[in-house]
């Protein structure tokens, strides 16, 4: 039998093994699907959004990465996250008191920042591991009709992207790669710009989230994560069964996520995202987003449109139309092993 590769399962293997072991509880909304960001469980008056993501490429500030990520998963529900609890695995030989106290202030200040409670978890040091890793749960609430998924775009659709890509990756770039990157050429102010990517603009997405759902009719939001915007369009057009058409020109490649990617003969389009978001809604709502996300400075732009799934998932530049790639693993997970 073939091994898989680092990253996530692969898309096909991975609803296979969903559809076999399909929840039965009546309250389960929306239950584990590919390209859905959190589960959503109906508790009466409100929904309970539930969502849980390991951090493995980085080990620069990882709980400032675990505390974004996995709220960033809530907040495209258009919910707030409320509750993070963190399981915390710790290299034996190499942790410290200091180490991992600095870790506890790292998910601290995070939580404190998004007015989050950390309300539980897990710690220990293993010799499973050779570097410190975190897997965080994150709970939230949300009305009966505020609720936002993945599977509610439609055809006509505008689709609009926040900030630009890959933010996420760049900053790992920068943080896990800085030797290499400067022995590649990468200008030294350049990797000192990306690092900084981590926090201004920074992971979250739920200022633009909040805003969205307050000025619109928001049909579907997607955190782009592994295997960049590229994943997250065949995400969304496979979880809500249409198409989408976009164009590549106004996708916004960040320059220092260029440069980057450019150094280690990595694809922008399939690199770790977090810190961009996808919305669909009706064009005249998509303006309105746009206007108001400039206003607060957070850079929004229209970058395609939902199309009939017959249509297919593909880019275009000008005349031209292609399908747009996929990426069966990250690029940075495919760096990492290579290495």
């Amino acid at each position: 039998m073939p091994r898989l590769p680092a990253g996530k399962l692969p898309p096909d293997v991975l609803q296979a093994l969903l559809d076999k072991h399909a929840t039965r509880d009546p309250r389960v909304v929306v239950g584990p699907r590919v390209g859905e960001d959190a589960a959503v469980i109906d508790l009466g008056d409100r929904y309970l959004l539930a969502t849980a993501d390991p951090i493995t490429f980085a080990t620069d500030e990882i709980g400032w990465y675990a505390l974004h990520v996995n709220a960033n998963d809530i907040a495209v529900r258009g919910a707030r996250p409320r509750w993070f609890l963190a399981t915390l695995l710790l290299p034996a030989g190499s942790t410290t008191d200091e180490s991992a106290a600095a870790l506890f202030a790292q998910l601290a200040e995070a939580c404190e920042t998004l007015e989050v409670a950390l309300v539980g978890g897990h710690t220990e040091v293993t010799p499973a591991v050779d570097r410190p890793v975190i897997a965080g749960t994150m709970l939230g609430e949300v009305a009966r009709d505020r609720l936002v998924t993945t599977a509610g775009a439609r055809v006509g659709d505008a689709v609009v992207m926040t900030k630009g890509v890959p933010l996420e990756g760049a900053a790992i770039l920068a943080r896990e790669k800085e030797a290499e990157a400067l022995a590649r050429g990468v200008p030294p102010a350049l990797i000192r710009r990306a690092k900084a990517l981590l926090r201004a603009p920074g992971l979250s997405v739920l200022p633009e989230a909040e805003i969205a759902c307050e000025l619109a009719t928001v049909h579907a939001m997607h955190d782009p994560t592994e295997g960049g915007i590229a994943t997250a369009l065949h995400e969304l057009a496979a979880a809500a069964g249409v198409g989408v058409r976009i164009d590549r020109d106004r996708i916004t490649v960040l320059p220092e996520g260029r440069a980057l990617c450019e150094a280690f003969g990595l694809d922008p389009l399939g690199t770790l995202a977090s810190g961009a978001l996808l919305l669909a809604l009706a064009p005249g709502d998509a303006g309105v987003v746009i206007h108001a996300l400039a206003r607060e400075a957070i850079d929004c732009h229209y970058i395609g449109q939902v199309v009939p799934a017959a249509q297919g998932v593909t880019l275009t530049d000008g005349t031209r139309q292609w399908p747009l790639p996929v990426f069966a693993r990250d690029e940075i997970a495919r760096l990492l092993e290579e290495a």
